[in-house]
């Protein structure tokens, strides 16, 4: 199974990351804080969890990736948002992290990068969340 890997660098305010496939970033990731593993408001552990790709429903109109099997935790997605408050736990992905009226970074072209996301990257796949450890 093909696997990527997310390296996060953790704020008091928001966890950044930039998804890798090998040595090329893919996507950058904005989640909430590590508030351990709290619900709805920590982004998920560290770890391998399995993502499979999901169709449109009624209360999501475009098609997203759901993470599997996170400890203690369920619901949780890969979707379009640009900041922390568009996400209850869930991973946001955008093409850059920007900062644009804020002092804290914000995500862009969010709905553009799953989209290509979702026409890219298999049904199925590993994803790796690790620290990053050189800045």
């Amino acid at each position: 199974m093909k696997r990527y890997t997310l390296e996060r660098v953790y704020l008091e305010d928001r966890t950044l990351g930039s998804l890798y496939d090998g040595n090329e970033v893919i996507a950058k990731v904005l989640e909430l804080p590590w508030k351990n593993n709290n619900r709805s408001v920590s982004c998920i552990p560290e770890g391998t969890y399995k993502v499979i790709k999901q169709a449109p429903k009624p209360d999501r109109d475009y098609p997203y990736f759901r993470v599997l099997d996170v400890p203690r935790r369920s619901g949780i997605l890969i979707h379009r948002g640009v900041n922390p408050n568009h996400s209850k736990g869930c991973l946001l992905v955008g093409s850059r992290l920007a900062l644009v009226n804020t002092s804290a970074p914000i995500l862009e072209s969010s709905t553009v990068k799953l989209k290509w996301m979702i026409d890219n990257m298999p049904d199925e796949w590993e994803l790796d969340i690790r620290k990053k450890v050189k800045i």
